[in-house]
């Protein structure tokens, strides 16, 4: 049924944006069947890139047509938004007048926008600092330093370069641990075990720990856990470990995933259960049961897979889902923090905020 909705939604688009396109009078000259022929290549690339590296055809040209497609995912949501926009200034074609001005101008911005998103998603991610008070920890943790990495997507897309600049950035802020909140995987591990020399590469004094995102589970889950692991990671699944006495670290697989395979093994109150005395921090890739691992103990609780929308208006959407779309929040004594994602699913665009890696500083004191 998600695979039929997704792929009725996809068709919409398409049909919707060159119907609205292809009336507009300065492009009445080109014959109708090249816009239909068009739309049905761009319909057809990205669907029938992910395939091609399915089924083994992981070639440049298999590769290209996927950032093509990617591409153009980002640019299609921005080019149907700002018709329905379009749509709305007009009541509709009711004022008839300006109808074609308003197509003319929304479809621009929306190439502009599209512009300027490539841009953005192809930065470097930007390191963000967050200073985390916990009253149960021990005075000579005080000040020790996490990076968190989430939703990298490691596969045809993001690769050796990509993560090698990763790697590089992550070294710089010498943290004590590095903990990855799911997704590494984007969507074929394949891909991602040539990177195992890269990513053998993570390490700190504490540890490398991971939990899995639903793209892990997309991917297959024991294999992706065995990378995980081959990697040289601890891997979490609905359990948690003492770092050093008095800090513990729990882990649950992905919620999301979860829920759409309609597992339900009470990840939280497991991984929570039965923990050392101390200060608890939780790393779960969906940012769901927040107030009850609130409840349940932690402290801190580390996500991401929101990617806080990626795509400006689609944060708008996102909210509907995970009212906890990106940034820091205080939930009932519990500091939640929402990663905006190290990497991006699907087209490398980004609206308005740049990629995200997170350095944490613990406090075993208020932060004044």
């Amino acid at each position: 049924m998600f695979l039929i909705t997704v792929i009725t939604i996809w068709s919409l688009m398409h049909l919707y944006a060159f119907w609205r396109v292809a009336k507009l009078p300065f492009l009445l000259a080109v014959p109708r069947w090249v816009f239909w022929v068009m739309g049905l290549l761009f319909w057809f690339s990205y669907p029938f890139a992910r395939y091609l590296d399915r089924n083994g055809f992981a070639s440049e040209l298999a590769r290209g047509l996927e950032l093509l497609g990617a591409a153009w995912m980002g640019v299609l949501f921005l080019l149907v938004t700002a018709l329905l926009v379009s749509e709305l200034v007009t009541a509709f074609g009711l004022w008839k007048g300006a109808v074609v001005p308003a197509r003319t101008g929304f479809l621009l911005l929306a190439l502009v926008l599209s512009a300027v998103g490539i841009v953005q998603g192809n930065r470097p991610p930007q390191v963000e600092h967050l200073e985390v008070p916990m009253p149960q920890l021990p005075p000579e943790l005080d000040g020790l330093r996490l990076v968190q990495l989430s939703d990298l997507h490691l596969g045809t897309i993001l690769r050796e370069e990509w993560l090698s600049a990763r790697l590089a950035q992550v070294q710089a802020l010498k943290p004590d641990m590095v903990l990855i909140t799911g997704d590494l995987v984007d969507g074929n591990a394949r891909h991602v075990k040539r990177l195992l020399p890269l990513l053998r590469e993570f390490k700190a004094p504490l540890g490398v720990y991971a939990v899995t995102g639903n793209h892990e589970f997309y991917a297959g889950l024991e294999e992706s856990v065995k990378l995980f692991r081959d990697a040289g990671f601890t891997v979490l699944r609905d359990q948690n470990v003492e770092v050093r006495p008095g800090l513990v670290l729990a882990g649950v697989d992905d919620l999301t995933a979860r829920r759409q395979y309609g597992i339900n093994h009470k990840a939280l109150e497991k991984a929570l259960a039965k923990r050392p005395p101390g200060a608890c921090v939780l790393l779960s890739h969906t940012p769901w049961e927040v107030e009850k691992a609130a409840q349940l103990g932690a402290q801190l609780m580390l996500s991401g897979h929101t990617h806080d929308g990626q795509i400006w208006p689609f944060s708008y959407l996102v909210r509907l889902s995970y009212p906890f779309v990106g940034g820091s929040y205080k939930v009932k004594g519990l500091t939640l923090h929402v990663s905006r994602g190290t990497g991006t699913w699907g087209p490398r665009l980004r609206l308005w905020k740049p990629a995200e890696i997170t350095l944490i500083t613990l406090r075993a004191r208020s932060v004044n």
